[in-house]
């Protein structure tokens, strides 16, 4: 494991030694490291030292080696300061021990503790560190020997004067820097100034050491190490695991990574607490799930921190734990007290674990574990403020306009009133921008059917979610409770017109009660109204089903509606739904309009929901009239995986996608593949049969599917990407022996790839082939070359 162990001082007085030469500091051979602390014979020193204070943190054979930041320390020659701060655990000591066993420069080493308060104690510390890498002046030393600021007054200059005339680099460590008083810190950004080129200072510690920090970074190069930088690496992590003798699957290992945060210590505890619970008896997932208010994080955590703290401190920690993030007036407005800026800033400074989420640090979370404690310990003490505290935090995001912090809060307080309202509100929204999941685990906090007809705007909601997911008993139950509840309520003309909606999508009972559903809907939903897009959308698709010909004005309007309102997936379907009809009609708009709806998705991120499963189906037919066979491939497969979310629950939408996928299949000549997307429509066809034209178009498609010519294998895998590739050069009067000379091939290869299309195309020439290919889309509709030039080809071919 990575530990920050310091070693306990140990009092003693070091017995005189003869002085020696320079070169008796050992220095290894080319590449290796000059002495650490205690290698060469220092001077006879004319006072005493803590002798373990003067040694590097001790490396266990087990610790993880920090390789990486250990290169970046001894890279770091342009720095002459260094700051290694972070909270306990991180594993400070641990990586100044490592980077000292490997940089070439020497090392001269001090452990601070409270006596080092007494500047005249640090002074001798950091003198007889010094001492031991090259010797210091006698005159420097025994101005130390007295006590007193006037002893300080005296040794500091000719300290100073020692270290910038220092003849070899070197590395001053102070470990524990954060515990010196001023006028210790003090003499130390005195010897500073006088670090000569090549050598470095560092400090550590769990805060910033009382310095100018500011000054410091403003004068000179600085190198700062903190958490993030300290924080293991999914190897490393893996490394330590293994150490303690916990073996992990990489899931499990990143799933602990990402709830230590990467701390070191942390890790260690968590790895203590699986071993205890033993992998073998049925723990392994509970000892996984481990939270900071596990047994061995809460002692760490209250014996290295909490238990420090004033009683005033120790209060704001435990109630402001109800926030995911914080800031000074959030946390004000939810403890109804001031000056919480100054607060946080103090906690920050101190590291207590606290997080910032910017680089003005006005935002702060505390590390996860810490706050699971935290909670657990504000629920212990003081119950009664948990909801009170979360709806203050509540009405303050609303009031912000953070809707969804809003509604976890509104959650946590108790108040269903609240949630249902800005769940309500924001479902739709959320669910435009990709994140239709967050919805989910919303929605699923009401799955009582109490609940829901308590909350019928709720219900709805969740009913249209259910029915895109592909889930049709769920959206019927969800929506039947939302009838329920607004059969208490005639005044809700809202929910009931958006019930209406969601009946017209689900599309039960046919088309015309589809329109009909709609319109009544539009006659009670306001210009601004969430619902009003779709309910534009399904009316047009109602006109699609009927074979009318004002589908494409009332689709236009349902996009413009929807990008008015900010609605990207009834946008894109209504594009889509007017690209179909341009394909229908041979206009070229089809494949602008497909593109548009492509951009729309690709921008939200949509491209996971299965309402966007029409629109790669019809690009991939775009994509094969232009000849760009494996990427349409890629579409299509891309369709498949979203296709079985699309269920009766949504039968139109489903259905025109299967019809799109078999017309894809039909065009690549794959007869497997289009009778079996065909096969999945006949099937929602079974249970919801009324869906207009669609049923015609379904039947029509599959006399074509089964009309297509089985392979010689038995079985049918369309046109290989060679196949396809040959096909515009077959419209051309170019010979197969010059049409493999452009494709780098022989003729007879030419020749077989010529036969094997012909077969699945169900022709038997290369006239037929390409009038063929031209009625699928496959090639431009030009008109076969003349039969002299290729007759010889096409016999033989053929024969």
């Amino acid at each position: 494991m990575i530990a920050n162990r310091r070693v306990r001082p140990r009092v003693g007085v070091r017995r005189p030694v003869e002085r020696r030469d320079l070169l008796s500091l050992g220095l290894r051979s080319a590449g290796a490291k000059a002495v650490l602390v205690g290698t060469a014979t220092p001077s006879e020193l004319p006072f005493e030292v803590v002798e373990s204070k003067l040694r590097p943190a001790a490396i266990m054979p087990e610790t993880v080696s920090r390789t990486a930041l250990v290169n970046r320390l001894r890279a770091a020659g342009a720095f002459p300061l260094v700051f290694v701060v972070a909270p306990a655990g991180y594993g400070k000591s641990t990586l100044l021990s490592q980077w000292a066993n490997r940089d070439a420069r020497s090392f001269a080493w001090v452990a601070i503790d409270e006596h080092d308060n007494d500047p005249a104690v640090l002074l001798r510390h950091v003198s007889a560190a010094l001492d031991r890498v090259e010797p210091i002046a006698p005159s420097a030393l025994e101005a130390l020997r007295s006590n007193g600021k006037s002893v300080t007054a005296k040794a500091l200059p000719l300290l100073a004067e020692a270290i910038a005339s220092r003849e070899f680099p070197f590395v001053l460590v102070l470990d524990g820097a954060d515990l010196l008083a001023r006028d210790s810190a003090s003499a130390v950004a005195s010897l500073i100034e006088q670090i000569p080129a090549g050598s470095m200072v560092a400090l550590s510690g769990r805060m910033l050491p009382r310095l100018p920090v500011a000054a410091l970074r403003a004068g000179r190069p600085l190198l700062e190490i903190g958490p993030y930088e300290l924080a293991l690496s999914r190897r490393e992590a893996e490394i330590l695991l293994r150490a303690a003798r916990v073996e992990l699957s990489d899931p499990e290992i990143s799933e602990l990574l990402e709830r230590t945060e990467g701390w070191a210590a942390g890790l260690h505890l968590a790895a203590l607490a699986f071993r205890a619970s033993g992998s073998k008896n049925g723990h392994r997932r509970e000892a996984l799930s481990i939270t900071g208010d596990d047994r061995y994080f809460a002692d760490y955590f209250r014996s290295e921190y909490l238990s420090k703290l004033p009683p005033d401190r120790l209060a704001f920690l435990r109630r402001t734990s109800v926030l995911e993030t914080m800031s000074g007036p959030l946390c004000d407005a939810v403890l109804q007290r001031k000056e919480s800026t100054l607060e946080l800033a103090s906690i920050e400074g101190s590291n207590l674990f606290l997080v910032p989420l910017d680089r003005h640090r006005g935002s702060f979370r505390y590390h996860r574990l810490l706050r699971d404690l935290l909670r657990r310990e504000l629920e212990e003490r003081e119950p009664e403020l948990v909801p009170v505290l979360n709806q203050r935090a509540a009405d303050w995001f609303e009031k912000q306009g953070d809707l969804e912090a809003a509604l976890d809060h509104s959650h946590a307080a108790g108040n269903t009133d609240s949630a249902a309202r800005i769940l309500s509100s924001i479902a739709m929204v959320v669910c435009c921008s990709g994140r239709v999941a967050a919805v989910e685990s919303w929605l699923a906090r009401f799955d009582d059917d109490a609940l829901l007809q308590r909350y019928p705007a709720v219900a709805v909601e969740g009913s249209r979610v259910h029915a895109l997911r592909g889930r049709p008993d769920q959206a019927e139950r969800w929506l039947e409770a939302a009838e329920r509840g607004v059969a208490n309520d005639e005044n809700d003309v809202s929910t009931q017109a958006c019930i209406s909606v969601l009946r017209a999508i689900m599309c039960a009972e046919g088309p015309e009660r589809m329109l009909s559903d709609a319109e009544s809907a539009l006659a009670d939903l306001s210009e601004e109204h969430a619902w009003r897009p779709w309910a534009l959308l399904v009316q047009g698709a109602a006109h699609v089903l009927l074979g009318n010909g004002q589908a494409d004005g009332i689709l236009v309007a349902a996009a413009q509606a929807s990008e008015r309102l900010g609605r990207t997936e009834s946008r894109a379907l209504a594009l889509c739904e007017r690209s179909l009809l341009a394909a229908g009609r041979d206009d070229l708009q089809a494949e602008a309009l497909a593109r548009q709806a492509r951009d729309l998705i690709d921008d939200a991120e949509l491209d996971a929901y299965a309402t966007s499963a029409l629109e790669i189906a019809t690009s991939a037919r775009a994509l094969l009239r232009h000849g760009q066979w494996d990427e349409a491939r890629r579409q299509l497969t891309l369709a498949q995986r979203l296709a079985p979310s699309l269920t009766h629950a949504i039968p139109w939408l489903s259905v025109q996608v299967r019809l799109e996928l078999s017309r894809a299949y039909v065009t690549l000549r794959d007869r497997d593949g289009a009778r079996e997307r065909l096969a999945e429509a006949e099937e929602i066809l079974r249970v919801r049969p009324a869906v207009g034209v669609l049923g015609e178009d379904v039947a029509k498609l599959q006399v074509e599917a089964d009309a297509m010519p089985q392979t010689a294998a038995g079985s049918n895998s369309g046109l290989t990407g060679a196949e396809l590739r040959l096909l515009p050069l077959l419209t051309t009067h170019l010979s197969f022996r010059e049409i493999g000379e452009r494709l780098f091939v022989s003729r007879n290869t030419i020749k077989t790839q010529a036969i094997s299309v012909y077969r699945k195309l169900g022709v038997s020439s290369r006239s037929g082939a390409i009038s063929r290919a031209g009625e699928l889309g496959l090639v431009d509709g030009a008109a076969p070359p003349t039969p002299a030039p290729i007759a010889p080809d096409v016999q033989s071919a053929v024969s």
